[in-house]
């Protein structure tokens, strides 16, 4: 294989790739790190540069990079089969994780469709969710209720179920009408109310009136369950996921769970509602499905919702919808490695210090001048930067007050992604707490150095 030297590559990235939620006028510019390899909880660039990967290969990873069981099980994978298709034919490794994703999912899961990524399995459950209502005859029911700072993904039906309107108005003529229900955000509480505790339930309260109003034509409700992710990491209070559940049960209207982003241990439980002991009716996992080493993603449902689609052929209740690759044997293989690997180094246990040691970090960072909240759920963070915390005025988008903190982190040896002036903690699960020191070591000092 030909090594080709930084500039090179430099070179070609910049005239060919189109780089996705990126200014390319200023990509163009610039003089991107390219990275080669990866070791455990780093980047290693052309250079041979290291980088503590502070954002997981954005949210994915979960073992680190290049872990060696898993490479061994996509190599093995690789030399048996590359790819076969689900339609009209059943697959070994797909059926193998498909069971033992139903071991470990909520109870009452007991299905799943595969896709390959994580906006695609909240398209499926969209459309599950429509034509299981079609299916009862509630031909009216054709609706969905998505919270505000929602982010489901780029396929036009997960972005209407979106609320971000930086991403999604633009495309506001193809998408879908929702009924948008306030999502709690207590540091700017969207029911305008000073008291946090009452944030909450303010909006639960709102969500059961527009149930209430609507629940005639409402096919599903969909949401990020802990926290909402692309939204700026803002977590939910204790009991809201249980609560929306009990709203979904008393108005029938079916509860869509999109666990891209959290699930497969990133909150400290396997899943996200496992916190608030809910089954959802679909459940929409990607990311962490194959340690972020390949393309996978699956829409877990009841056996309810899949009963709708049973019938005989000639009644078209057929499930119309697939992917090329679903389930993928390569792929399917990374995620059982990595879910073998979760069992075997004990990693939800694991996980217990370093959450508590970035609890005390976070919490920590409160005395410093421009962070105005921070937010925690298992190994997921947000620190919020304003201008004024008095206040709380934000520092307006086109300063990119992010974007120089995550700069500045470089120098640090810290990649990070930022949200807008929302800094993003977002590590792999098998971070050590060494590694996890430096990485909020350089944040801190980032901040500091940008922001005073």
């Amino acid at each position: 294989m030909n090594k080709y030297d930084t500039q090179t590559l430099q070179e070609y990235d910049r005239r060919y790739v189109w780089h996705p939620f990126t200014q390319m006028k200023e990509w163009e510019e610039d003089e991107p790190i390219v990275i080669e390899r990866g070791e455990g909880s780093y980047l290693i660039d052309t250079d041979g540069t290291r980088y503590l990967d502070g954002v997981a290969a954005i949210w994915t990873n979960v073992h680190g990079h290049c872990k060696k069981e898993i490479n061994e099980a996509i190599k093995a994978q690789v030399d048996r089969l590359e790819h076969s298709t689900l339609l009209g034919l059943a697959g070994e490794q797909p059926a193998l994780l498909a069971k033992r994703l139903v071991d470990i999912a909520p109870p009452g899961l007991c299905k799943v469709f595969y896709s390959d990524n994580g906006s695609t399995a909240v398209e499926i459950a969209v459309k599950m969710a429509f034509q299981y209502q079609q299916h009862q005859g509630h031909t009216g029911k054709t609706k969905f209720i998505s919270f505000t700072n929602a982010y489901h993904g780029d396929t036009v039906g997960a972005m209407s179920v979106g609320g971000i309107d930086i991403y999604h108005d633009v495309y506001s003529p193809l998408l879908f009408p929702t009924i948008k229900a306030p999502a709690p955000y207590c540091y700017r509480c969207p029911m305008e109310t000073s008291d946090s505790s009452s944030c909450g339930k303010l909006c639960l309260k709102e969500l059961e009136r527009l149930m209430a109003d609507h629940a005639h034509e409402l096919a599903a409700l969909v949401i990020e369950p802990r926290v909402q992710g692309a939204g700026g990491m803002i977590t939910q209070p204790e009991g809201f996921v249980r609560a929306v559940r009990e709203l979904c049960n008393k108005y029938n209207v079916l509860m869509i769970a999109d666990e891209v982003a959290v699930g497969f241990g990133r909150t400290g439980a396997m899943f996200a509602c496992e916190k608030e002991g809910v089954t959802p009716d679909l459940m929409a996992l990607s990311k962490g499905i194959t340690a972020g080493y390949l393309p996978l993603a699956a829409t877990l449902t009841t056996q309810q919702v899949y009963d709708a689609f049973l019938g005989e052929y000639r009644e078209l209740k057929t499930f119309f919808h697939g992917h090329t690759f679903t389930g993928n044997p390569i792929a399917c293989a990374a995620a059982l490695a990595s879910l073998d690997l979760i069992e075997k180094e004990q990693l939800l246990a694991n996980l217990q210090p370093k959450i508590e040691y970035l609890k005390d970090r976070l919490n920590s960072l409160q005395s410093l001048a421009h962070v105005g909240d921070v937010r925690q759920e298992g190994l997921i963070g947000g620190i919020e930067l304003v201008r004024n915390r008095a206040t709380k005025e934000s520092y307006h988008w086109e300063e990119r007050i992010g974007v120089l903190v995550c700069r500045a982190a470089r120098k640090h040896g810290i990649f990070l992604r930022p949200l807008g002036n929302i800094i993003v903690v977002f590590p792999p699960l098998s971070i050590s707490l060494e590694e996890l020191k430096e990485l909020m070591d350089g944040i801190e000092a980032s901040i500091r150095e940008v922001t005073e």
